[in-house]
């Protein structure tokens, strides 16, 4: 009997998240972080059998819903299998950060702009970890799904504890706000897309038995027009997942207004959700229509990048602050995919990893401050580095790895997109590329603010060094980073062919170099 070992792999975070339900409060936290090392060892074993160039592997596939022609179908490719080492590696980082989170009667926080001071969790500290594990499920069944319409299904269950977490552990008091803003928008684009999902399977019966296996809908022969609307139904889902502007409002809101962890699971892992969908679904069901909506889509990520770097040099609420580089990053991961050249996308694939690392880096520094100091204003900050010199110092190589400084894991990915997408678009590269400063002013004003000059009064009675635990949590991150800003082979190679099989699909190649007349002489 071949072992399901995909289905393993989704459904242990899954298990955990049941089991916390029927323990006591006390264990909620120990029970997590042993289910999400599991999951993490599993995905080890899982990875250690890849076959670098193999294809789609591990695949399962079992009849689900036949009239449909729904079935449970995973596999694993480089994409994925990039992905799912992203997810196991957050979510034990989330768990050990948020350890103590919830000992208290919660986060206090002074009022920023006259807003008023923080509330309780809804919940106990059980619910909080078993909804950390329920997300960390639902994303890796997405990331394996090989069938859209359980891709689908998945694509609206995350949004149920993510929901959650927001409306029943934000700190602030408009986390009920932004919990029904978040999922406003998410069901928006879930609705959206189901339009072309059922547009799919009258595509597919057509020409058959219907089947939503992405196997069989790729090789579908559909009419441009067809094809044109039933990309804008994903493409919109998408976006709104990523997020690119303009369907990015919800975002600052729901990281505002979460704990450090649960923003790290929304913006280091279900926010890649979107731009992973975009790869898988939209270049690979509709290469016709990807290249036709092209031009508005650079556009779009241009806007993106340049638009929530300039949106973060204003920001006062370090949370806000964090959400808006990540409009700015998602907006490059978006312009190397639809650069189409093979290393703009493959470039886009690493940089989600790269992200999630740097900005769950960012977010869990970000819950230290908070946790100390009582407050999300950037403001109220100054001379930590006096008092928490090692706390300073990690936020510093945060911040410093989200603006992609050589020898850090994400100047590689953001190399290679900008890179990439001069071969094809030059002028969105060179436009593109004023990010780059932006992001160094945005982070460099922030420590500036928080880290550096006079310690204000609050800090140096209320700001301690982080203990072993926190440090503990960070080191996972800071190693990745590291190595991988060295070394990124392994995981290029990877992903390489992935990329390759896309472009093919999607029948494009690789611009050919610009040599000029004298130098072709």
């Amino acid at each position: 009997m071949t072992i399901p070992w995909l289905t393993i792999l989704a459904l242990l975070p899954a298990v955990g998240a049941v089991v916390l339900i029927f323990t006591g409060a006390k264990g909620a936290k120990q029970l997590a972080l042993v289910f999400s090392l599991l999951t993490f060892a599993f995905a080890l074993v899982i990875a250690s059998q890849f076959r670098i160039g193999g294809g789609m592997q591990l695949v399962e596939q079992v009849p689900w819903i036949k009239p449909l022609g729904a079935y449970y179908a995973l596999g694993l490719d480089g994409l994925g299998l990039t992905l799912v080492l992203l997810v196991v590696i957050i979510t034990p980082v989330v768990i050990i950060a948020s350890w103590r989170d919830f000992d208290g009667v919660g986060v206090s926080a002074e009022p920023i702009d006259g807003r008023a001071a923080t509330i309780a969790p809804k919940y106990d500290a059980r619910v909080f970890f078993a909804l950390i594990l329920a997300v960390q499920s639902c994303a890796l069944f997405l990331f394996l799904a090989t069938d859209v319409f359980l891709f689908y299904v998945f694509f609206e269950v995350i949004l149920v504890p993510m929901y959650f977490l927001i409306g029943g552990f934000g700190p602030g008091p408009r986390r009920t706000y932004a919990a029904a803003k978040f999922l406003i928008f998410g069901l928006l684009g879930g609705f959206v897309m189901l339009a072309s999902v059922i547009g799919l399977y009258v595509q597919s019966a057509k020409v058959g038995a219907p089947s939503y296996l992405l196997s069989t809908l790729s090789q579908l022969d559909i009419a441009t027009g067809t094809g044109r609307w039933l990309f804008v139904g994903f493409m919109f889902a998408f976006a709104i997942k990523a997020p690119l502007v303009p369907l990015h409002t919800w975002l600052p809101d729901a990281a505002e207004e979460s704990t450090p962890g649960s923003a790290t699971m929304m913006v280091g892992v279900m926010d890649k959700i979107g731009t992973f969908g975009m790869i898988r679904f939209c270049l690979g069901l509709f290469p016709e229509a990807s290249q036709w909506a092209t031009p508005v889509v650079l556009i779009l990520a241009t806007i993106s990048i340049l638009y929530g770097a300039i949106l973060a040099i204003g920001s006062r609420d370090i949370m806000r602050f964090i959400a808006y580089t990540s409009i700015s990053h998602f907006g490059f991961i978006v312009l190397g995919i639809f650069a189409f050249t093979s290393q703009s996308l493959t470039g886009s694939t690493l940089y989600m990893l790269n992200h999630g690392m740097s900005t769950a880096a960012l977010f869990v520094m970000a819950g230290y401050l908070i946790k100390r100091r009582g407050s999300r204003d950037i403001n109220a900050y100054g001379g930590v580095d006096q008092v928490a010199p090692v706390l300073a110092g990690l936020l510093l190589f945060a911040g410093l790895s989200t603006l992609s400084l050589p020898g850090l894991s994400s100047f590689v990915s953001e190399f290679m997109v900008l890179a990439g997408t001069f071969g094809r678009h030059p002028a969105y590269a060179a436009i593109s590329t004023l990010a780059i400063v932006l992001a160094a002013l945005y982070i460099l004003i922030m420590y500036q603010r928080t880290m550096t000059g006079p310690v204000a009064p609050e800090v140096r009675e209320k700001v301690t060094e982080i203990n072993g635990r926190e440090r503990l949590a960070m080191a996972p991150l800071v190693l990745l980073i590291l190595v991988l800003g060295f070394f990124p082979k392994p995981l290029l190679s990877i992903i390489e062919p992935s990329t390759q099989a896309t472009m093919q699909h999607v029948g494009v190649t690789d611009p050919q170099p610009r040599v000029s007349a004298e130098g072709g002489r």
